[in-house]
């Protein structure tokens, strides 16, 4: 017997629960379709757990300052093992809260693979499930570089998975995975290499943040080789050996980590068979609305190739209800400006258009504020640690387009100028704003 409902969401994500669930709450007949445990990469393999492990790294490096005000601390190790299991337990709680939150709001919880029958039509293990819309919210997964030896390495996934810390540790990568979880392991004891293929970490990001990022890395212990294409992996009585294309050798390692990119959950969905067109990658493009090519389906969060944020998929699929079953008109995510948090060692914080994206853009109408200091936290020490920041403005109202910060507080500070940044705020509007002494932001409005 065929279930029929008004929607039908493929994946139990963050963007996937938050659009059923929206939509349940205008009276749609809703329902979430997912294999795995309830809230996808972010609450499982992500941005929750890898926060946890952050504060703890953060806990760690506390210590080491803890002289500098006085305090005789002595710290007789690290119970990584106890903290996965704190942490694990904490994840668990998480998935019973979304499956009850499911239940509270009335969207029918569908435990399965979802694969597509046709453009109204998917098969749930056997089961047969139509709807008049259909949601692809399936996420993605780390990738692995198609090289000898690659299972010899673990992804972001595996190392949520380690029941103890390596002592040595090489990471291939140099995305904000790679920074975070070098210095997670930095901070916690372990020997930690970064190898990248070009010649700088967050490529993608302002250049004076990756600047800024390296030399605290390296300040920090953590040894980062540049131009490294990996060729080959290999298990030596000493542990694992990264091979290059240049002939260079990385290693002896006790942990291999892939942070090279992530690919799309979409080869077992069969999208195919409802006419659903993918990129070159596998990815599934959409308008601004989330439509795909397919009229009644849609698709949202990290499937779609674009900003693999867990806010963002949430913003998506919340606004696509309120379009479609809220009444609406015209309702979507604006995906420009766009604040996020890097939970580097130094945190980073960041929203807007880079310099190099500026120039581009405002050629010569572009003016650049920056500032680099050490934070009121670190005056009391001999290990100091720089902030900077740089506000790039537009126009003859200098328009502010670009809020780029590395330094303690970033993350926190960040959330409040991307508000003031999507009101159109200028460089006068900041200038104008009374500063708040003693803190790091209130550089952010006082740079001349």
């Amino acid at each position: 017997m065929t279930e029929r409902y008004d929607i039908l969401v493929i994946g139990g994500g963050s963007g996937g629960l938050a659009h059923a669930q929206r939509a349940a709450e205008y009276g749609a007949k809703s329902a979430v379709i997912e294999y795995g445990p309830l809230g996808g990469t972010c609450v499982n393999v992500g941005c929750v757990p890898k926060k946890v492990m952050w504060y703890a790294a953060h806990q760690a490096d506390a210590f080491h300052h803890a002289p500098d005000y006085g305090f005789d601390v002595t710290v007789r190790g690290h119970d990584w093992a106890g903290l996965k299991a704190r942490r694990d337990a904490y994840i668990e709680r998480l998935n019973g809260i979304y499956e009850r939150n499911l239940d509270n709001r009335g969207v029918t919880y569908i435990v399965g693979r979802a694969r597509f029958v046709d453009a109204h039509t998917v098969d749930v293990d056997g089961a047969i499930y139509e709807a008049d819309r259909i949601v692809i919210a399936t996420g993605g997964r780390p990738m692995v570089p198609d090289i000898p030896g690659a299972e010899l390495g673990i992804t972001s996934d595996g190392f949520f998975e380690l029941e103890e810390r390596p002592q040595r540790v090489l990471i291939a990568g140099s995305g904000y995975v790679a920074v975070e979880l070098a210095g997670v392991f930095n901070a916690l004891g372990s020997e930690v290499r970064v190898v990248v293929r070009k010649d700088r970490v967050l490529r993608s990001f302002d250049a004076m943040l990756s600047s800024e990022l390296m030399n605290a890395m390296d300040k920090s212990g953590i040894d980062l080789e540049t131009g490294v294409i990996p060729r080959s992996v290999n298990q030596t009585a000493d542990g694992i050996v990264l091979h290059a294309e240049d002939g260079r050798t990385f290693g002896p390692a006790d942990a291999v980590v892939w942070a090279v990119g992530r690919s799309p959950n979409t080869e077992s969905l069969d999208v195919d068979k409802a006419g659903v067109a993918q990129d070159k990658y596998g990815f599934i493009p959409t308008d601004r609305f989330q439509q795909t090519n397919v009229e009644n389906i849609y698709a949202l969060g990290d499937v779609t190739g674009r900003e693999a944020l867990t806010p963002v998929a949430i913003a998506a699929g919340r606004r696509l209800a309120d379009r479609l079953d809220g009444g609406m008109e015209g309702r979507h995510l604006d995906y420009k400006l766009i604040p996020t948090v890097i939970f580097s060692h130094p945190t980073i914080g960041t929203i807007g258009l880079t310099e190099e994206e500026a120039r581009a853009e405002y050629g010569d109408g572009i003016k650049t504020y920056q500032s680099g200091f050490v934070g009121m936290y670190f005056a009391l020490g001999t290990n100091k640690q720089r902030s900077a920041m740089k506000l790039i403005t537009a126009g003859d109202d200098e328009r502010v387009v670009g809020c780029h910060v590395i330094g303690e507080g970033a993350d926190e500070m960040m959330q409040g100028f991307a508000v003031a940044m999507r009101m159109g705020a200028t460089k006068k509007d900041f200038d104008d704003t009374v500063a708040i002494h003693p803190t790091s932001s209130e550089e952010l409005v006082t740079m001349r």
